[in-house]
């Protein structure tokens, strides 16, 4: 389900990178992409029969302030993590953010079910291993995607298992910690991928190849991550 879950989040940023609409062929990196091209095929397939379906039938039958609650508790579940990458960057005034949010959410939130943070001007946002090993000069890689985890590069993937270890509820002991770590991923793929069900399915209609408007717009997104949607220097003009 974890990694159900990663095709989602994926698919998910790609919506937040709405500006950038075609493939980058300058700098591809793609040194497995026959094998790439398969496994994406795979994972399209299974979203677009199981994933999908399952996310269509999530929104007929939770009602929208109830899912919005389930964002809300989900959501601020990742907030430890967020933190805990914060402090690696040395951002402490963003992590100060994270940390007020997590604690308003967590008390008068009822556990995280209302955001009263944000009308509190204390903003959302979100933080990975990834985007601390970017932060320190660490490449991406050649990129690849994974079967369930869609695109997954080694800089991103060791991410994701370190952030597993940053993750406080790994080590909470609960009598159904199996259940409760299969239910937190279940949900958190229904939630990702019912708020981006129209939005995914014109990014597949607009594009000539699938494939590497993915793979550009995932880069992309993940480039403005790593510098906190701050311009690339690259792209501002000299004078």
């Amino acid at each position: 389900m974890r990694a159900l879950s990663a095709i989602v989040i994926f698919a998910a940023g790609l919506v937040l990178a709405g500006c950038a609409t075609s493939p980058d062929s300058s700098d591809t990196n793609d040194p497995f992409e026959n094998t790439n091209r398969q496994i994406f095929a795979f994972n399209m397939k299974l979203d677009r029969y199981i994933v999908k379906p399952g996310a269509e039938a999530y929104v007929d039958v939770v009602p929208e302030p109830a899912r919005d609650g389930v964002h809300n508790f989900l959501t601020n579940l990742d907030l430890p993590v967020t933190f805990a990458n914060d402090v690696l960057q040395g951002e402490m005034e963003r992590a100060g953010e994270t940390f007020g949010r997590f604690t308003v959410n967590s008390t008068i939130g009822i556990g995280g079910i209302l955001d009263l943070a944000t009308p509190m001007g204390i903003p959302y946002h979100s933080e990975d291993f990834g985007q601390t090993l970017g932060v320190y000069g660490v490449n991406e890689g050649p990129y690849l995607v994974l079967p369930f985890f869609g695109p997954d590069p080694p800089r991103d993937l060791t991410g994701q298992v370190v952030d597993v270890f940053l993750d406080p509820f790994t080590y909470v002991k609960l009598r159904e910690h199996g259940w409760w770590s299969a239910g937190r991923a279940t949900f958190s793929l229904l939630d990702l991928r019912s708020r981006n069900l129209g939005t995914l399915e014109g990014i597949e209609r607009s594009s000539v190849d699938y494939y590497a408007s993915v793979r550009s717009l995932y880069r992309q997104l993940r480039n403005s991550e790593i510098r906190n949607g701050k311009p690339d220097v690259k792209d501002l003009p000299s004078f």
